[in-house]
């Protein structure tokens, strides 16, 4: 996210040392403090960093919550500061201590799995930030066929088995508008295997309503069987059941005050499909960047005052999913692009050889 304020070298100097002793301590910071930090070096005398703390609160960096109070950073402090660090910038996974890459990687021990990768993703970003820790797997990809099967389980209940080319197996009751017998699903799954093998599910389901209008007469009964199943799901391919690993929840919790805020801060962690759609707005999976969000009200407005840094995964030539971070504005911004960054490229070396 850019910003389009601009700031000289010295406000810029005074606005980070604020930023970063509010991170460090979540008081709001006063003058007197920041001139600690300075010393009266680069001519910044007590009297220079309160002239240049009132202009950026004129400029919208700073607020004053009482007249007596120090100040604390806006989000758009937030956003100046993130876009200095890394803002959208190409992932870079050295960018962390070797000290810490060791830890991390110590921690995907025994890992096997896409989703074995993404739920510890989740409870290493949870731990590494102190906010909440995401991992989302990527939308299915386009399932192609290597066999279905069809099993009766009662009048006008029928069980679909379908394995892919990638060896998914999927499978769904399907509650039929009128009983098939064994011999018809027998011939359904024959006719379907030797004609349809390696197709895309998409692919199949054109195809079979083309030759359904284009030969109805030759084999009609056989269609009109395959299209009752299909019709039914057999071959539908279920995108609603994308998963998503939350860890850390207490950490984002933890400092807030406002009971009603809290409320609908924690109802909207828990609706899982709300955070999908949160990290589907954020984080393009084509572009191989960390990003950072400053506010997140424009997706979901109880999520105002927080912090967003993720990044799309991949396995190989595959989209593996998105792995973010959800953070107080105090959250470690360097530490946590950083160790996003890394886990984003972590799976080539963890998860088998596809």
């Amino acid at each position: 996210m850019s910003s389009d304020l601009r700031i000289s070298p010295r406000d810029r100097l005074v606005l980070n040392a604020i930023i970063e002793l509010y991170i460090a301590t979540g008081e709001p910071v006063a003058s007197q403090t920041v001139a600690r930090q300075f010393d009266n070096k680069d001519g910044m005398s007590s009297a220079t960093i309160r002239n240049v703390m009132a202009s950026l609160g004129e400029a919208g960096l700073l607020e004053q919550a009482h007249t007596s109070a120090g100040r604390c950073p806006t989000a758009s402090a937030f956003r100046l500061y993130v876009e200095q660090l890394h803002g959208n910038t190409k992932l870079t996974p050295m960018a962390l201590t070797q000290e810490r890459r060791d830890q991390i990687e110590d921690s995907f021990a025994g890992v096997s799995s896409r989703q074995q990768f993404l739920e510890r993703t989740s409870h290493v970003l949870a731990l590494i930030s102190s906010g909440v820790g995401l991992a989302m797997e990527a939308q299915a990809e386009t399932y192609c066929l290597d066999h279905i099967h069809f099993s009766r389980i009662s009048p006008g209940r029928v069980l679909a088995v379908v394995v892919t080319r990638s060896g998914i197996v999927l499978d769904r009751v399907l509650a039929l508008d009128r009983d098939l017998s064994l011999a018809e699903l027998e011939s359904a799954a024959a006719f379907l295997n030797q004609n349809f093998r390696g197709w895309s599910i998409e692919r199949i389901r054109a195809e079979l309503a083309r030759r359904l209008e284009q030969e109805r007469n030759e084999y009609d009964r056989l269609m009109r069987s395959i299209e009752e199943l299909c019709r039914k799901g057999a071959l539908e391919q279920d995108t609603a059941v994308q998963s998503i690993f939350i860890v850390g929840v207490a950490n984002l919790v933890a400092g807030e005050a406002d009971g009603e805020q809290l409320r609908r801060l924690l109802s909207a962690l828990e609706t899982k499909q709300r955070l999908i759609e949160l990290l589907d707005a954020y984080v393009d999976a084509r572009q191989q960047a960390v990003r950072v969000v400053v506010g997140l009200e424009e997706t979901i407005p109880e999520m105002r005052n927080l912090v967003l840094i993720g990044a799309p995964a991949r396995w190989g030539t595959q989209s593996l999913g998105t792995v973010a971070v959800i953070g107080s504005t105090r959250i470690p911004y360097q530490e946590t692009i950083n160790a996003v960054s890394f886990i984003a490229q972590l799976s080539d070396r963890i998860l088998p050889t596809q």
